[in-house]
């Protein structure tokens, strides 16, 4: 296939170029700076300079290609509503503009659990799970509105397939670990609620399988959930990958009614007083790794092939 990547020189998106690559495929992938270019051109792509505001450069990047894996996305707990709307919902609809554009069949959307929460807590929820009216907090509330477009763009000239990792981890990681590691390093770090709920999880090479089986394999304007397979416990799963970095998060604990009682005046103080940085928690953190988030990736293993084929035993060993 002639593929084309956006988000190509984030975490996931240098994986999803690489495990492209492995395969054979040819690999565009776009690169909004020259660092990100690098990052791109090392993963194995041909790098396509443009961000997602660019149509132009997103038509030419897509030139030609069989596929558009759209995995660019704002993934932060906080900041300014409005970069959240621009990056997320409106760079997506130029992405699927420029794919009916270029005449792209297929594209494959990044997506997140994210999206369900706000309502009661993710227990063994599978695709049939119904999204909130207003999903809670700015990421997840952004990339719902994405799915949502990306879903209503299925058509026959472009058709479109959502996939839904679950808490993505793995060796490379730019973004959680090292969140949770400066937490930990600055003292601050506790367990909500004893941090003993289920949890699913996704390792980053699983999920570019369950993307690229999405590609081949998947139904046009389906969504699948991607997971490592039967739920862990948060504490013991996050407790072995931080180990594998040398680091003990420690026992303190935070009663969840706490956390979230404090993540609701933070935000608010926050908002209101206009203060710089991020609240020390947020509600879409006390309800996205304080409480339950379990998902079914049964319709993915029996639609797509998808198998999770790295364990993660296997993949906490490549971190160590």
């Amino acid at each position: 296939m002639k593929t084309f990547v956006t988000g190509g020189s984030g975490f996931l998106g240098r994986a999803l170029i690489a495990a492209l690559r492995r395969q054979g495929h040819d690999v565009r992938g776009l690169a909004r700076s020259e660092a990100a270019a690098e990052s791109v051109r090392a993963a194995g792509a041909e790098v396509v300079r443009g961000d997602l505001d660019d149509e132009a450069a997103l038509r030419a990047g897509m030139a030609g290609c069989d596929v558009v894996f759209h995995a660019a996305a704002l993934a932060k707990d906080w900041g300014d509503p409005a970069e959240f709307q621009r990056v997320n919902v409106e760079g997506t609809g130029h992405v699927l503009a420029a794919a009916v554009a270029a005449r792209v069949p297929r594209l494959v959307h990044i997506s997140t659990e994210a999206v369900l929460i706000g309502g009661a807590p993710l227990r063994n929820a599978d695709e049939t799970f119904p999204r909130p009216a207003r999903p809670l907090g700015l990421y997840p509330r952004t990339k719902a509105l994405a799915e949502q477009a990306v879903l209503a763009a299925n058509s026959p000239a472009l058709e479109t397939i959502v996939v839904r990792p679950r808490f993505i981890w793995g060796k490379g990681d730019t973004t959680l670990l090292p969140k949770i590691a400066q937490v930990v390093a600055a003292g601050q770090f506790r367990w909500i609620g004893g941090g003993r709920h289920l949890t699913s999880t996704c390792h980053v090479e699983n999920v570019c399988e369950g993307a690229l089986k999405a590609a081949e394999h998947g139904r046009a304007g389906e969504i699948y959930f991607l997971t490592d397979g039967p739920p862990i416990e948060f504490r013991a799963f996050l407790t072995a990958l931080l180990a594998t970095q040398g680091i003990d998060p420690g026992g303190k604990s935070l009663p969840r009614w706490l956390a979230a009682s404090l993540a609701g005046l933070s935000e608010v103080a926050w908002r209101t007083l206009r203060l710089r940085g991020e609240p020390p928690v947020t509600r879409t953190a006390v309800k996205l790794i304080g409480e339950e988030v379990t998902v079914r990736d049964d319709k993915a293993r029996r639609e797509l092939g998808y198998t999770s084929a790295v364990s993660r035993e296997a993949g906490l060993a490549a971190m160590r």
